[in-house]
């Protein structure tokens, strides 16, 4: 697996990325601004540590754990009735959460192939 060539983490940083940005045309509500600011940003970093390492799974975990975490924040931030930013957090989320999980199988083959020694 090559350093700076898998789709999916330069999606998640997209995504994280869109998420940060996004408190500057969406109207705050509850705690959205600081969710999607910590959420997007972090999704940003996995995002680049795994582009620099890949074939490392337990950032690919984290990384989808925090695509749920800014889906699921509407709800836990009281803002899931504003449209706006609901829909930003969801989507964004939703797309970091998706094209992670389909990059966690080829993370753990990678990482189990270079954790094999070789037989002599």
């Amino acid at each position: 697996m090559k350093k700076w060539t898998r789709w999916q983490d330069w999606v998640t940083v997209a995504a994280g990325l869109y998420a940060v940005l996004s408190v500057m045309w969406t109207t705050a509500a509850g705690s959205s601004t600081a969710l999607m600011l910590v959420f997007g940003t972090l999704l940003v970093i996995s995002g680049v540590i795994n582009l620099a390492m890949p074939g490392t799974p337990v950032m690919e975990w984290i990384q989808a754990a925090l695509g749920a975490l800014l889906f699921l924040s509407p709800w836990f931030g009281s803002y899931a009735t504003q449209t706006g930013v609901a829909w930003t957090s969801w989507i964004s989320g939703l797309v970091a959460l998706v094209v992670t999980a389909t990059a966690i199988k080829p993370s753990t083959e990678e990482h189990r192939h270079h954790m094999v020694s070789p037989s002599h």
